[in-house]
């Protein structure tokens, strides 16, 4: 049938939409399950179009986010199953030996609280608030991008219909983004063994996690005996558990850099308009391509490779501790350093999923100076012991820097001169701020 010429743009949209979510447009809602990562079924297909439809009723502008989380449980459970009695006992003691190894070789605070023994879908949903709280910038600036490049890409005849429908096109790129989100989260559901897995305190403070299928899954291929292995992780979980109970500042210190980081990430409108001008709504796979690939996300500035400089830091910090305390706490098991190197190596690589999620919001999680960082740890553990090196958690300004990482024997000399109640040694920028701040500012005159 020819198009009305007397129709008016309100409705020549409403009844695109109308069709569309009908089934009975040009699009093939099979390609659009697709493009949105579900599988192509008929109850994957009529869930999208019916999320869809309520994300076209939303007039909030916001995300969401209870689409992500479905899809994240829904992927998670796939494959999943209870954890058993006989799971459930042998982990119980692994942690309670765990906690009593730990209360050796370090002071930080013990949980208030029992650690979790949780299944994957159960994960995914402790963990979803985070996750949309670091994903919620890049989302809406996809969404406000999308709408402003349509805008400004429609002809001027066309104007008065995509104004009206910038709302809609907001909620819908909105709804596609947390879709992408959910099933990133539900990958990792099935990838982390832990609470603390990732690195970033996912869950509250004071909470410690394992999962147990995931925890059996690691061990699978280390030949090494399954209670060594769920040893070591209990061991390490409740270590990082432990550390943001005891630093109470960390959690939040590392929550608002990630999100000033995320905050500062803008969208790429160039590949944006290129994408809008050639999409072909029978191959939206493209979009979802540009979506989770990162061609969205222009390179970063210079700004934010600083402030990434700073979150890579405090990761390292986190994760080098931890890997000092757990090694310190497990040498009665003989394989500990097999199992450290592969938890090492696998948080140097990253899974498939944390890396979906780095190209998704442009952050990655991966604390790429943990080896240096171990090395501070435990020679500042060496030179003063577990009490001194623990008390570097009590403030944020106390805490070793980047260069410390480098180079930690400066750092290590001046707890040493404290611990023997000695005047520390200053190097040429510490003197400077001591001499500043006994106002003993007089330079020495030249000859």
């Amino acid at each position: 049938m020819a198009d009305d010429p007397n129709k008016e743009p309100d409705d020549e949209f409403r009844d695109m939409l109308r069709e569309f979510l009908s089934g009975n447009s040009s699009i093939d809602p099979s390609q659009l399950a697709g493009a949105a990562g579900l599988p192509n079924d008929p109850a994957s297909i009529q869930q999208l179009l019916g999320q869809l439809q309520n994300a076209i009723r939303s007039t909030d502008g916001g995300i969401n986010w209870d689409l992500a989380l479905q899809q994240a449980r829904t992927l998670a459970s796939d494959g999943a199953h209870a954890v058993t009695p006989a799971e459930r006992a042998t982990l119980d003691q692994a942690f309670n030996v765990a906690a009593l190894w730990l209360d050796d070789v370090t002071t930080v605070s013990e949980l208030t609280s029992p650690p979790q023994l949780i299944g994957r879908a159960e994960w995914a949903r402790q963990t979803m608030p985070l996750w949309s709280q670091l994903a919620e910038p890049v989302a809406l600036s996809i969404s406000d991008a999308l709408t402003r490049v349509l805008t400004e890409q429609a002809p001027e005849e066309m104007q008065g219909m995509i104004a009206n429908a910038g709302q809609v096109m907001r909620s819908i790129g909105g709804a596609l983004f947390a879709m992408q989100l959910g099933q990133v989260v539900g990958q990792l559901a099935k990838e982390v063994v832990s609470g603390g897995d990732i690195g970033i305190p996912l869950m509250e403070d004071g909470t410690a996690a394992l999962i147990p299928q995931n925890v059996e899954e690691f061990g699978d291929g280390l030949d090494i005996p399954v209670d060594q292995v769920q040893l070591y992780l209990a061991v390490r979980e409740l270590a990082h558990a432990r550390l943001f109970r005891h630093a109470k500042w960390l959690r939040l210190q590392l929550l608002t850099q990630i999100t000033a980081f995320a905050k500062g990430i803008t969208i790429d409108t160039d590949r944006l308009e290129e994408l809008a001008e050639s999409f072909d709504p029978s191959n939206p796979e493209e979009l979802r391509e540009a979506m989770v690939s990162g061609a969205l996300i222009p390179p970063k500035s210079d700004t934010q490779l600083e402030a990434l400089a700073r979150l890579e830091t405090m990761l390292a910090l986190v994760e080098g501790w931890v890997d000092v305390v757990t090694a310190n706490a497990t040498t009665l098991l003989p394989r500990t350093g097999a199992i450290a190197e592969t938890v090492r190596r696998r948080r140097a690589s990253g899974g498939p999923a944390e890396s979906a999620f780095a190209t998704l919001v442009g952050l990655e999680l991966r604390p790429r100076r943990l080896r240096e960082a171990a090395a501070m740890w435990q020679a500042v553990t060496d030179a003063v012991g577990p009490d001194a090196r623990d008390n570097l958690w009590s403030h944020p300004d106390l805490l070793p820097q980047s260069a410390d990482l480098d180079d930690p024997s400066g750092l290590v000399a001046r707890l040493v001169a404290a611990a023997n109640g000695e005047e520390p040694e200053y190097d040429a920028v510490d003197q400077a701020l001591e001499d500043l701040l006994r106002g003993d500012t007089e330079r020495p005159k030249e000859d």
